[in-house]
């Protein structure tokens, strides 16, 4: 595995670089932008609160894809580290698949123009990606483990106490259909995460944003996307499958997407089936202690 450095922190920024600039044209615009970013913002903050995904100190790893989540969670931490009541640092890096054809000096220039320290991950998954996945199967589960495991390791090598991954609430809650429609399990992608290794805190800053006001904000800030051709154009997705069937369930029902997201965060095990969260086979034990309450309730006086 081979890891570049393209940035020296010692060296100064260009002048332009604390932010990026919008691509808005008129007042409107400018206000509608304004309301976005505050957005974006709030739920990011609130996430990193709710869940105390940064610390005092901490050095965040920002898991730089080159699509538009992962460029617009880089872009409202580095806003809200500037005014955060706590100190911490932010290091972009980029895993270098080797995908035919990817634009490897994209990456670099728009992190060098912003003045963000950053690494390149350099490590062929794509060749046994390719070779591992049989003709016709998707090539997700592989890739994503692959990518996983070399990010993780590479978070331990550079000392970041945290890794953040750009998913938002839409990838949260395809995850939890996914996995119940073809896991058999009830789980989704939790806001903050422990590696099983133990090594590695995940933080997904993200959790609490719309898709769509993701993408707005990203093709209002012009950020150079980088698609993915490995995973992106595969047919018959299930992912994708159960995306549409989201939208169109939001299409018809506003709100319903809203509605189950917070059923994420509001989990009540004693109305499920797992015998391990909850102790179905004391309830009777529960129910006597609960009755001889009553009985000496009722005998005080």
């Amino acid at each position: 595995m081979q890891h570049v450095d393209h940035f020296d922190p010692t060296v100064s920024a260009p002048p332009h670089a604390a932010a990026s600039k919008p691509n808005v044209v008129d007042a409107k615009q400018k206000r509608e932008f304004n309301k976005l970013q505050k957005r974006l913002r709030r739920e990011v903050g609130n996430a990193i609160i709710d869940f105390r995904m940064i610390d005092e100190g901490d050095k965040v790893m920002v898991c730089l894809s080159g699509g538009k989540d992962s460029y617009t969670m880089l872009e409202i931490l580095r806003n809200l580290q500037r005014n955060a009541p706590i100190n911490f640092s932010l290091v972009a890096v980029n895993l270098d698949q080797k995908q035919p054809g990817f634009p490897e000096h994209v990456l670099p220039e728009y992190l060098n123009q912003l003045g963000v320290a950053y690494h390149i991950l350099e490590r062929d998954t794509y060749s046994v990606v390719k070779e591992k996945t049989p003709e016709g199967k998707t090539t997700c589960a592989l890739c994503s483990r692959l990518r996983r495991g070399s990010l993780y390791g590479f978070a331990e090598e550079i000392g970041a106490t945290k890794v953040a991954l750009g998913h938002h609430r839409e990838d949260i809650l395809e995850t939890l259909f996914l996995n119940m429609f073809f896991g058999g399990s009830l789980k989704a992608m939790p806001p903050k995460l422990l590696s099983d290794d133990g090594k590695n805190i995940v933080i997904r800053p993200l959790a609490y944003c719309k898709e769509a006001d993701i993408a707005e904000f990203s093709r209002l800030m012009e950020f150079p996307i980088i698609p993915c051709n490995l995973c992106g154009s595969q047919p018959n997705m299930q992912r994708q499958v159960v995306k549409e069937m989201l939208a169109e369930w939001n299409k018809k029902h506003p709100g319903r997407l809203e509605s189950m997201f917070k059923a994420v965060t509001n989990v009540a095990p004693s109305q499920l089936a797992d015998r391990e969260l909850f102790d179905f086979a004391g309830l009777e034990a529960k129910q006597a202690d609960q009755m001889a309450d009553r009985i000496r309730a009722f005998n005080v006086g």
